[in-house]
């Protein structure tokens, strides 16, 4: 009896241990808490870069896309969406941009560029605002921007494009099979229906700016304000 106890245990203890190391464990990906938004009422200063006005639209566009770093991929374990998990998982270093992955990887070539061929680099004006941003701190800051007297296809409706949605939707990255780049596309989506349906997140659209929050009231108003006017080249 007592040798088929010791064997018995025996046996359960090899069980138990090559349950243990067949089974993998997935470490939940952590989301980061947002700071609160420093402004966002107050005028734009011209010497500041504000993160929630052109950084944030800027990486959402051009590098939280899914198959990156978005937070359902988060390529590498990082999840450029939020201010939190931009400063947790981007490699910011607040006030030196030089030494800052997330500044670097802008600048560098091939596979290892970000964001990463076939998506076109991010051109000088852009990789700007991200150097100044950090220079200036990284804060999460916002200021008022927007004017809904100002509707034009070029004061406004390419602005927002450019800013939210061509880094997801231009030629070499038809998300959608949508491009942004060109005044007549954009005329296209607006008179189907797809470009304010989109934008307002309206069931039965898909909900733009992608894995992001909805554009301002303001914006939205602008976007709207040009379609009604007759989606001018203005």
């Amino acid at each position: 009896m007592k040798l088929k106890a010791s064997f018995l245990v025996e046996i359960m203890g090899l069980v138990l241990f090559a349950m243990i190391i067949s089974c993998k464990h997935e470490i939940p990906f952590r989301i980061a808490e947002d700071t609160p938004v420093i402004g966002g009422t107050q005028s734009c200063s011209a010497d500041t870069v504000y993160f929630q006005n052109k950084v944030l639209p800027l990486l959402n566009s051009g590098c939280a896309m899914s198959g990156c770093h978005d937070i359902i991929t988060h390529e590498e374990d990082v999840y450029l969406s939020t201010y939190g998990n931009i400063m947790a998982t981007g490699g910011v270093r607040p006030g030196d941009p030089s030494n800052s992955k997330l500044f670097k990887v802008l600048n560098k070539s091939g596979s290892e560029r970000m964001p990463p061929p076939p998506a076109a680099a991010f051109t000088q004006a852009q990789k700007d605002i991200i150097y100044t941003w950090i220079l200036q701190g990284a804060k999460n800051n916002a200021c008022n921007d927007c004017d809904t007297t100002l509707f034009t296809y070029s004061g406004a409706v390419t602005p927002i494009m450019n800013t939210y949605c061509k880094g997801c939707h231009n030629p070499t990255n038809l998300g959608g099979g949508i491009d942004v780049s060109t005044y007549a596309s954009v005329k296209s989506i607006a008179l189907n229906g797809k470009l304010i349906g989109s934008i307002m997140h309206t069931a039965g659209f898909s909900a733009m700016p992608k894995g992001s929050s909805k554009l301002s009231d303001c914006r939205i108003n602008q976007v709207q304000k040009w379609i009604t006017a007759g989606t001018p080249n203005n």
